[in-house]
């Protein structure tokens, strides 16, 4: 068909398709799609709301937000301002300092059994799930599992319509699936989409294999159910790729197996128990490969050796982990296979090194509980009363938040007095002091006691801002030379 051309269809048979879209039938209504609504009146009852009272961030990381996203307008930044100033001695006292958390979960038993992302509990002093019915009651974590995000939680609260943890295998990509959640707090929400991808794997979540799904998927909906259409449950909601924050159609769920392996052990002892080898390694390419003496690249090379870990003195540097056990290793799935065995199993590795295989006895190590996220633990801040001001210990998180990435150290300010020789010195909320004088500050105890500066005697400081260092006098007198 050249340019200019159309292509042509025999009358007849638009005929033919005129007759069949405008059949009496048809117009009846009665090749209509079903729709969800039966499946979302049976699921819906059993799809939890998780509310959590949680620990705040730390004065550190609300300080650093604030200097991070000063475009947020004087109201949020008043705001904060406010929260901070609140409390004996200008500190926020530990009840100011909870925050609200909005997730999803579902019903799994009807004695009140819930399962939820570990993401949405992490950090909660009070737990509370709010029904279909409005009713609100109390809950406990029963357990939780980092490397899945799983939760488990008991709701103080009898009969419950359950929902059933079916398999993601029972779904192909092109399925249609329905997410029930809270969505941004709003209210139960219902939302369609099909199975876009299987065995997806994430960076920071190399243990899983997520169904990914174009079913609008937002904040709140973490722990909400992914349901096939006959209503068994496939996958739990647990994370977007979204430039925005908002979804984009990029949604994944933890599979419903993997849920189904980890309840058990999560009821019965509170945690999972998964092996740990403390090495790390990269994918051999076909250039290394042919520098190992290998025919083709294969196995996980070894780059690392926990000098603590399982593996000291039975792997090394170089090694070409190739089997453990009989699980054939590949880069790929190395933290998987590690992973399924259990903790001081005694197994025998296969390796190449030094260009030979060779066959290594190791133990199994558990695998340890990721650090606790410094963001979660509310760590407070200090007042130092002789310059009006608080300040927080920082992290290279923090510091990077606001671009003193030079910087090793230092202490940023949370809250400042209007009238107190900080604030008079120009200070902000988000400036980071990183020396008194000459001395490098580390800690917030190396600041706390510090005299109230006179025009007399001034104290020096190094104030980092929008990662400009300065140096200035604090003389308690209203001297901007931070403006």
């Amino acid at each position: 068909m050249t340019p200019g051309q159309f292509s042509r269809t025999p009358l007849p048979a638009i005929l033919s398709v005129f007759a069949l879209f405008h059949s009496p039938a048809c117009l009846a209504g009665s090749t209509a799609p079903v729709g969800y609504a039966a499946l979302v009146q049976r699921a819906a009852p059993s799809v939890v709301t998780v509310m959590v009272e949680e620990q705040s961030v730390g004065a550190g990381q609300r300080a650093a937000a604030a200097r991070a996203t000063p475009e947020v307008g004087y109201d949020a930044v008043g705001e904060l301002i406010r929260r901070l100033l609140t409390g004996a001695g200008g500190n926020p006292s530990a009840d100011d300092r909870a925050s609200a958390v909005l997730g999803s979960g579902f019903v799994i038993r009807a004695d009140g059994l819930i399962v939820t992302n570990r993401h949405v509990i992490a950090g909660a002093r009070v737990i509370r799930v709010r029904l279909t019915d409005a009713r609100e009651v109390p809950a406990t974590i029963v357990g939780s599992d980092a490397i899945t995000d799983i939760a488990l939680l008991k709701a103080k609260v009898d009969h419950l319509p359950v929902l059933h943890l079916g398999s993601s295998s029972a779904v192909a990509v092109g399925d249609a699936v329905i997410a029930i959640g809270n969505p941004f707090g709003l209210g139960q929400s219902v939302s369609a989409g099909i199975v876009s991808a299987r065995g997806r794997i994430l960076e920071d979540d190399p243990y899983i294999d997520f169904l990914q799904t174009d079913a609008a998927i937002n904040r709140g909906n973490s722990g909400g159910p992914l349901l096939a259409l006959d209503g068994t449950v496939v996958g739990v909601t647990s994370a977007i790729f979204s430039p925005s924050g908002g979804s984009v159609g990029l949604g994944f769920a933890i599979p419903a197996e993997t849920v189904s392996s980890i309840i058990g052990q999560l009821e019965a002892h509170g945690r999972v128990e998964r092996g740990y080898l403390g090495i790390s390694a990269q994918e051999p390419t076909p250039v290394l490969a042919k520098a190992l003496g290998m025919k083709k690249p294969t196995g996980a090379l070894v780059t690392s050796v926990d000098g603590q870990g399982p593996a000291i003195g039975a792997l090394f540097v170089g090694d070409v982990l190739l089997k453990l056990g009989p699980s054939t290793v590949t880069y790929k799935d190395l933290s998987k296979i590690t992973a399924r065995l259990a903790p001081k199993t005694l197994v025998v590795a296969t390796v190449l090194r030094a260009g030979a295989q060779q066959s290594v006895a190791l133990t199994i190590g558990r695998l340890p509980d990721p650090p606790i996220d410094p963001a979660l633990t509310g760590d407070q801040d200090t007042w130092v009363a002789g310059l009006s001001l608080g300040v927080a210990n920082t992290t290279a998180e923090i510091r990077k938040a606001i671009k003193a990435n030079d910087d090793a150290s230092g202490l940023i300010v949370t809250q400042l007095r209007p009238a107190g020789p900080g604030a008079l010195a120009g200070l902000k909320v988000g400036d980071l002091i990183t020396h008194a004088g000459t001395k490098q500050l580390i800690d917030v105890a190396e600041i706390a006691k510090v005299a109230r500066p006179t025009s007399e005697t001034p104290l020096l400081i190094r104030v980092v801002r929008d990662g400009n260092p300065r140096f200035i006098a604090v003389t308690g007198e209203a001297e901007l030379q931070f403006p």
